[in-house]
């Protein structure tokens, strides 16, 4: 047994030695974080669709990043922030439905990150890990950004904790107490773009909602009190990023793809094990 113990974190010591290895668990870490307090912002206030929007409207960013030759995250970062405050302000000053708008910085961020990738000079970069994510491929720049964007999130969010949560269950008391609303919902849509940016390297842009719900979706079956929703989100999302990551390196198959799996049998299990136990409970009384 002790032998066996010492084998393990001999493994774990060798596995460290790779640069790759420790970004790719630095990034699932701060991805949890990041998936556990926007994403049950996201769930509790019916945003799936508009975080939808955005992160295929960062699309056009990445390839605007390569067609200038500068980090296509920080294209995806200020394509997104604009598409979001852009489907904010629009809504607001017509009278165009908010999917609709959705829909169009949807398909106009796609289409202008093929338009871009197109025109960019010499072979046609290779867009995998940003459509479908790859953790092990996470730079050490790009974990520095993901610190950054952490940081902020968890700063406009910590610090003004009881304004968010008064404005996700009640606007109209929210305006009562003096709360600036459009402020709030502005703010909200720019952490979801940050948010979005951190995501995208692990789990890929096709699949970033998926890791923005699925999380929350399963601490919701054991809590509705918000704080603790938010902490067991970020704790399964670091659970599910990690057996994913290992699994896809042991195996040698998509790590994007395969976190997203995880998390979904996660959520299954979890679905059943909760009815169960209520089952029990109703058979004991």
């Amino acid at each position: 047994m002790k032998k066996k113990f010492k084998e393990v974190i001999d493994m774990f010591y060798d596995l460290f030695q790779y640069e790759f290895i420790e970004n790719a668990i630095k990034g699932a870490f701060l991805a949890s974080i990041v998936c556990g307090i926007i994403g049950t912002i996201i769930v509790e206030k019916s945003l799936v669709s508009m975080s939808g929007g955005i992160t295929h409207a960062s699309f056009g960013g990445i390839g605007l990043g390569y067609y200038l030759g500068i980090e296509p995250m920080i294209g995806a970062l200020i394509f997104s922030t604009m598409a979001s405050l852009g489907i904010t302000a629009i809504k607001r000053s017509s009278n165009t439905k908010a999917d609709t708008l959705i829909g169009m910085f949807w398909s106009l961020g796609m289409a202008l990150g093929i338009l871009f990738i197109n025109l960019t000079p010499g072979y046609p970069p290779d867009m995998t890990s940003y459509l479908f994510g790859d953790i092990l491929t996470i730079s050490s720049q790009y974990i520095n950004m993901m610190i950054v964007l952490t940081v902020i999130i968890l700063g406009a969010i910590g610090s003004i904790f009881n304004h968010w949560k008064a404005y996700l269950f009640d606007e109209e008391f929210s305006k009562s107490l003096g709360i600036n609303i459009l402020n709030l919902e502005k703010l909200l849509y720019v952490l979801i773009s940050f948010s979005i940016v951190i995501l995208i390297k692990v789990v890929g842009i096709i699949l970033v909602i998926a890791l923005l719900t699925i999380p929350v979706a399963t601490a919701k079956l054991l809590t509705y009190n918000l704080q603790k929703v938010m902490i067991l989100s970020s704790i399964f999302g670091v659970i599910y990023s990690l057996s994913g990551l290992y699994i896809s390196y042991e195996y040698n198959i998509p790590s994007g793809a395969t976190i997203i799996l995880v998390s979904i049998f996660a959520y299954i299990l979890t679905n059943i094990g909760v009815k169960v136990i209520k089952n029990k409970e109703l058979n004991f009384i």
